[in-house]
């Protein structure tokens, strides 16, 4: 099982390339639809496994106290 300190560092990954897909989407919006909304599908995949880590570092946190 991963440390606390990876898991974060993994929530940090993750939440730095969801705003990176969005500055993307919002840049290719006009020009590419159909890449914008792709870019917005993989950010809500990411934004899904955001929530996993953070209930995972909640756990983990609850553990330690």
């Amino acid at each position: 099982m991963p440390s606390l300190a990876q898991i974060i560092g993994s929530l940090h990954i993750h939440q730095y390339y969801i705003d990176k897909l969005k500055a993307n989407q919002e840049r290719l919006f006009d020009s590419d639809p159909e890449l914008a909304m792709l870019l917005d599908d993989v950010a809500a995949l990411l934004s899904e496994h955001v929530e996993t880590l953070a209930d995972d570092i909640a756990a983990m946190e609850d553990d330690d106290t």
